[in-house]
């Protein structure tokens, strides 16, 4: 069974279910969801049943699975697919992430029809470029696949995203083609550097190229930009707070639980791989970019009122983290950051969905506009908690495990760097807490809401000037003695989570406090590829007592 095409398979299910989807004729358009929903299942089972077949012990080969087919052999391009345990770690999350988004966007597009058809095939299409992303072991097959993203995502949030959701949409496509037409002179330089040939461009084949200097430095900065944006790392990380915060929920998860973890991949696979050289002459730059982006979006997360940005900046302080550990080059970092992008994409997705549920039923994303909120929906503020405590690492949780790691492994090297990025843990406990707190915690709020379930939040008999969406009221002054009586009701008529709703939640908590506690079978399929990594790269781990030597120790 191990000769069956099961990466192949992984990308055409759900390419499949979306021409299923979006040629439902128009009296089957309620069946979108749940054939969406099947296609998404269906592709996570054969997931399984792919990973059963992969290897973890000593002696294996770099790549498993693999395929290999000459597709455009007079420019020696291949249809080329392999996994490490890195890329399969990654690859099985996002195949668990897409039916869980998929649940939770049951109610995105109300309206339904073609428009409801089109969002769901759409995350399907995304599916199936995210996993050719992960899979790919030809460079120019991998550009291909990191390129065809962008389609899909600019069109979930150009078409179904917030109010400001055609700046968005643009500015993520421009920062994205940008990256991507600088990685593709790179691309194409790598070639030539190389020995030609029917697959000229598969990483086996450009691994361990002799190269200048100066030309390897210039293709690593080429592929570094591209990845940096994608990550997203500062100064170049401004298009990912917009994109998510004008998304649906379920989009934001995707992107930026998953395709921004291509740009961290990338950097493992491609920069530190390919021009290992380069990476050592680059790491003392991109170590402090890191450490700016652990800090300075920690700090901005702490300002921002809306809950999808601060989330977002969140996750750029993550992304920090995980490319600290990347570039501090240790066994115990880099098997840290590669843990860190599995973690980091469930704990986002708690985060992000949970927030969306809770802005479902208070009409609003602005965090002052909540409070008490644990008074009236308890479980939605226990799942809503235990997200906030995974995004600050606490012990117990996921998220601490790669976290720990990252900085150990830091220190090994960069006794300074990981003293600063400490600042950054500080700082996530005060920006998770101050949320959890400003929107869960106080006394239960009172709510007047309208036949058509608008709501405004207050208790002094008036309209509360929050921001919250209200038809209700046309005056600022309109008490709530003046709405008919059949219009009130108190908070405890707002609706806790649903079925659907404790389902997704359910899952995803469960899998923040499993890999919490047993992290070990993530952390076995990971070593190997993490001793790979430092073959590739040619450096040991520092002498424990040994001075840190920036540049490593070569073999």
């Amino acid at each position: 069974m191990s000769d069956f095409p099961f990466l192949t398979t992984l990308g055409v299910i759900p390419l499949v279910g979306a021409a299923v989807v979006s040629l439902l004729p128009k009296g089957s358009a309620r069946l979108a969801k749940p054939v969406a929903l099947g296609f998404s299942l269906l592709t996570l089972v054969v997931g399984i049943v792919a990973a059963t077949q992969f290897k973890t012990g000593g002696g294996q080969p770099q790549f498993q699975l693999t395929e290999t087919h000459s597709w455009i052999p007079q420019f020696g391009v291949s249809y080329a697919l392999g996994v490490d345990g890195m890329a399969l770690a990654l690859i099985l999350m996002s195949l668990v992430l897409v039916p869980i988004s998929l649940l939770a966007a049951w109610n995105d597009v109300p309206e339904g029809g073609r428009r409801e058809q089109t969002y769901f095939a759409l995350l399907l299409v995304l599916e199936t470029f995210m996993v050719g992303a992960f899979a790919a072991t030809d460079v120019f097959l991998f550009y291909v696949f990191f390129e065809a993203m962008l389609i899909p995502v600019y069109f979930l949030i150009g078409l179904y995203g917030g109010p400001r959701r055609q700046y968005a949409a643009v500015k993520f496509l421009l920062f994205s083609l940008f990256g991507g037409l600088i990685m593709l002179v790179a691309v194409i330089a790598l070639y030539q550097q190389g020995p030609g040939g029917d697959h000229g461009f598969l990483v086996s084949t450009l691994t361990g190229l002799h190269m200048s200097a100066s030309t390897e430095r210039l293709l690593f900065v080429g592929f570094f930009i591209a990845f940096a944006i994608k990550a997203p790392m500062w100064p170049v990380h401004t298009w990912l707070p917009d994109a998510a915060s004008e998304s649906k929920p379920a989009v934001a998860v995707l992107l930026v639980g998953v395709l921004d973890k291509v740009g961290t991949f990338g950097m493992i696979r491609f920069c530190l791989q390919l021009f290992p050289e380069a990476s050592k002459w680059a790491t003392p730059v991109v170590i402090i970019l890191a450490l700016v982006s652990i800090v300075y979006a920690a700090i901005a997360a702490i300002g921002q009122n809306d809950m999808m940005r601060l989330i977002a900046y969140t996750s750029v302080s993550h992304f920090g983290f995980i490319v600290l550990g990347i570039f501090a080059v240790t066994q115990t970092s880099l098997i840290g950051s590669e843990l860190y992008m599995v973690n980091h994409g469930f704990t986002t997705a708690a985060l992000f969905l949970f927030a969306g549920f809770l802005i479902v039923r208070g009409k609003s994303k602005n965090i002052t506009d909540y409070g008490g909120w644990q008074r009236i929906t308890p479980v939605l503020g226990g799942v809503f908690l235990i997200a906030g405590l995974s995004g600050l690492a606490l012990p117990g949780l996921n998220s601490f495990v790669s976290e720990f790691l990252v900085m150990i492994g830091t220190f090994q090297r960069y006794q300074v760097a990981g003293g600063i990025a400490v600042v950054g843990v500080v700082l996530a406990a005060l920006y998770v807490l101050l949320m959890v707190k400003n929107v869960m915690t106080g006394p239960k709020p009172q709510l007047v809401a309208g036949p058509d379930g608008t709501l405004a939040l207050g208790d002094d008999g008036k309209r509360p000037h929050t921001g919250v969406t209200d038809t209700l009221f046309d005056e600022p002054d309109t008490r709530i003695q003046d709405i008919p009586a059949e219009a009130k009701v108190r908070g405890s008529s707002i609706r806790d989570l649903d079925l659907r709703e404790k389902t997704v939640a359910g899952v995803l908590v469960a899998i923040l406090v499993v890999l919490g506690f047993f992290p070990k079978p993530a952390l076995d399929l990971l070593r190997p590829a993490v001793s790979q990594t430092l073959h590739h790269v040619g450096v040991d781990d520092p002498s424990p007592h040994a001075d840190a030597n920036p540049e490593g120790s070569s073999k």
